[in-house]
């Protein structure tokens, strides 16, 4: 039955091109060209970074775990004090309490009564850095709605406005935050969520974004959606237990996994971005030639 109305569709699709007097798509398609999957293949060892254990983050569930990179170049006030909160045990035992379809996956206190000890360093937000030196920005052709330039720096997804001298890390899927309330300083990382959804740009320089996941985001994106208002859950029982968080330079080399991301100074990611842009493999019957910053997603592998 699926195989049939797929045939049905695409002899449907082909009428409505030749009804409109529109070229057959087979003289429409560019020729053969590499693939994502063709150049990462080519890639050098070399062309590789690896995560620094001191700035990753183990987040475990009962499901699995999940690995984030922090961000201390761009807020690092709020990683220290994540991080100083994750050796405290600040995370272990509590639960995943927010989960708003195409949105954001949130966990923490939810009743604020857990004590931080000293781990809680309260600090200006951090929306934006200023604008770093230009070679170290690679940057797409295509323009951007939130912002007058787009592009990676470290392989992390980053907007720039040289008219305000400012740059930051954008909202795309999988980036990590620091729930605040209403005062712009309120954030000071006892709350964090990760996007699942469509990238809620709208939320760039408004929260501060403190790094991103790298591996497992199916175990957050994944879970039950919250039947609350704005996705939280409404009773203990259906909350996600977080068995525990830890900073895999605190751990053994044994227990950790070597992640590695695909450099974006190295000279072959302009080919990587080549690739993802032209979109003229066959299947493609129209061929966009376009790249959206938050599609332009990052190579992550275990180091060989």
């Amino acid at each position: 039955m699926m195989a049939g109305r797929g045939r049905m569709q695409a002899i449907a699709a082909a009428m409505l091109v030749v009804s409109v007097g529109a070229t057959p798509a087979a003289d429409r398609r560019l020729p053969a060209a590499e693939s994502p999957s063709d150049v990462l293949a080519r890639s050098a060892p070399s062309d590789w970074r690896a995560l620094d254990p001191e700035n990753t983050l183990y987040l475990e569930l009962t499901a699995g775990r999940v690995v984030i990179e922090l961000a201390p170049s761009f807020a690092p006030g709020h990683v220290a004090n994540i991080k100083a909160l994750v050796r405290a045990h600040y995370f272990d035992g509590l639960n995943i309490i927010r989960v708003q379809d195409n949105y954001v996956v949130q966990w923490g206190d939810p009743d604020g009564k857990r004590d931080s000890g000293t781990a809680l360093r309260a600090g200006p937000p951090e929306f934006f850095r200023p604008l770093q030196r230009a070679a170290a920005f690679h940057a797409l052709q295509e323009k951007d709605v939130y912002a007058p330039q787009v592009g990676f720096v470290d392989s992390w997804p980053v907007a720039r406005n040289p008219a305000t001298g400012q740059e930051w890390l954008t909202h795309c899927y999988s980036m990590l935050g620091v729930g605040r309330d209403t005062a712009p300083d309120s954030g000071s990382g006892v709350e964090l969520y990760v996007v699942i959804g469509h990238a809620p740009r709208q939320l760039d320089r408004n929260v501060t974004l403190s790094g991103r996941v790298l591996r497992a985001i199916e175990l957050l994106s994944s879970l039950p959606r919250g039947t609350g208002n704005l996705g939280f859950y409404e009773s203990a029982d259906q909350y996600v237990p977080i068995r525990s968080m830890s900073v895999a330079a605190d751990l053994s080399p044994q227990q950790r996994i070597d992640l590695e991301l695909l450099r974006s100074d190295a000279p072959i990611f302009a080919d990587y971005l080549r690739a993802l842009r032209s979109r003229s493999a066959a299947w493609f019957v129209e061929p966009t030639d376009r790249l959206e910053i938050c599609n332009a997603r990052i190579p992550v592998r275990v180091k060989p």
